[in-house]
């Protein structure tokens, strides 16, 4: 969504709401709404119709025999991106709400998310490093790695919080090693303390600011069934997953695939796909 709605974001929040539960169950009602938000039936029915009257301009087609909305055969996403992911979400935190608030017994959509397990990371540690990139501060700060295992201390000058798909990390400017780096949350240790103003922004982040085209295929010692298969799955477009990131953020990337881009897994069905333009990346990979 590009343009400027003139709608609070609680109000878009719901919106985005009734056309995702819509296009992926195929059947939308109050009670969606309802259970959800807390609102009123009456609210509930005034969000639907706005949605239908000023959003989508009839993406919704009311069923009684379903006693329920579902999507019109012109539906067109206008709130969200129509991607099974936002929907699937959405399962995902209503799970997450049902074990924080088991009380409530909230509907879960007959689903089950594994929970990994979680780093520990206080609040003490990180409202300081917040306000410090918010405010371009230098911050003192204890930390712990596998290669230096007792507390050292640094100063950071913190720009950015980065979730990798498996841990929290903040990335900034490291004093020590007159360089930007990753430091991962969890690993902080006592209390941080702001110290005053840098002169290091995201700006000067050269890799961070840098970014690169990497080209996904299906492992080539696959058979070309299997290769269909994956190409499927990652929704590739003539056997190619074309990709822009931050370069910074390649490695990760790899990590989460399971990318071995030295020595490839002896079985490719557990490796799946590799860097086509490995060779074109290769100065950001470790």
């Amino acid at each position: 969504m590009t343009e400027h709605w003139p709608y609070r974001w609680d109000l878009l929040f719901r919106y985005r709401f009734i056309e995702v539960i819509a296009l992926w169950e195929g059947r939308l009602t109050t009670r969606h709404l309802v259970e959800t938000f807390g609102i009123g039936r009456q609210q509930a029915s005034k969000d639907i119709n706005t949605y239908n009257r000023e959003i989508s301009q009839g993406n919704l087609i009311y069923n009684a025999t379903i006693k329920g909305y579902e999507p019109s055969g012109t539906f067109e996403p206008r709130v969200s991106r129509g991607l099974a992911e936002e929907y699937l979400q959405l399962l995902a935190n209503r799970s997450e709400l049902s074990r924080t608030f088991s009380a409530l017994a909230l509907p879960r959509g007959h689903t089950e998310v594994l929970d990994p397990p979680r780093r520990t990371v206080s609040p003490e540690v990180l409202r300081p490093l917040l306000r410090a990139a918010r405010e371009r501060q230098r911050i003192e700060v204890d930390y712990v790695s596998l290669n230096n295992p007792d507390r050292e201390g640094r100063i950071i000058a913190p720009h950015t919080l980065v979730w990798t798909g498996l841990r929290w990390h903040v990335r900034g400017w490291c004093e020590k090693n007159r360089d930007f780096r990753d430091f991962v949350l969890s690993r902080f240790r006592g209390l941080p303390e702001i110290l005053g103003p840098t002169d290091h922004s995201v700006g000067d982040d050269i890799d961070w600011n840098t970014t690169i085209n990497l080209d996904i295929v299906p492992d080539p010692r696959l058979s070309p069934e299997q290769q269909a298969v994956i190409a499927v799955d990652f929704g590739m477009c003539e056997g190619v997953l074309h990709i822009t990131l931050r370069a910074r953020l390649l490695n990760y990337l790899v990590q989460l695939l399971n990318i071995n881009t030295g020595t490839p897994h002896d079985d490719p069905r557990a490796q799946q796909v590799i860097i086509a333009n490995q060779e074109a990346v290769a100065d950001w990979l470790i």
